[in-house]
């Protein structure tokens, strides 16, 4: 466990998804206004997630990895081994924050922490997520879907770092049929998702205490 600006950190390791889901839930039920916001770090086993807009059809076909309906915000996307999954355990209200703008700060995090890598990535407002370009065609290297209960927020953001991502093929990624996706290693950035981690959760963490200053 480390802190940050406000925030407490928790590096899990590797994670089984559903347990780890209702954690959050649990967490977030729990929590008070005095309760410390925490970012989770982890990596889950493969696994396929539906959010509440999720419809079957993005789906293509299966492929012995489990599905999991799930109450975030978004389609479908998929989670396994060399992803860094970050959850974000936020109350909005303290941070004087609309889901947007929260929403357009974890951006420009995951983007300032690629910048370092030397990854130009930019994000899109009518889908949210974080993008690069990669043989001259627009890619996505990292998701983004949250859930916010009682004005606070859990799920969070997953950005690839050294993965299969051949289980994206069976699906459409987000609900966009076509979407490529990619990751750190495919611009020649080796790095594990502790350390990927490790680097991107303090850039998180400042770019939302920005929004508590005067």
């Amino acid at each position: 466990m480390q802190s940050c600006p406000d925030i407490v950190v928790r590096a899990l390791g590797r994670s089984d998804y559903e347990t780890t889901w209702r954690a959050m839930q649990a967490f977030t039920d729990a929590r008070t206004p005095q309760t410390q916001d925490e970012i989770w770090l982890t990596e889950h086993p493969p696994v396929y997630t539906l959010g509440l807009a999720g419809r079957s059809e993005h789906l293509l076909r299966s492929n012995g990895i489990p599905v999991v309906k799930v109450d975030r915000g978004g389609q479908v996307t998929y989670h396994g081994p060399g992803q860094l999954v970050l959850y974000l355990m936020l109350d909005l209200r303290r941070l004087r924050l609309g889901v947007r703008d929260m929403v357009r700060r974890i951006e420009a995090g995951v983007i300032t922490s690629l910048a370092a890598d030397a990854i130009d990535a930019y994000g899109k407002p009518s889908a949210p997520g974080i993008y690069v370009r990669r043989d001259g065609r627009e890619a996505k290297i990292a998701s983004l879907g949250l859930r916010v209960r009682n004005g606070c927020t859990y799920h969070g953001v997953a950005v690839n770092i050294d993965m299969d991502l051949s289980p994206f093929a069976d699906i459409d990624p987000c609900g966009y049929p076509g979407l490529r996706v990619t990751q750190l290693a495919d611009f020649g950035v080796r790095r594990s998702v502790a350390d990927a981690g490790a680097a991107l959760a303090p850039i998180l963490a400042q770019r939302l205490a920005e929004s508590r200053a005067p």
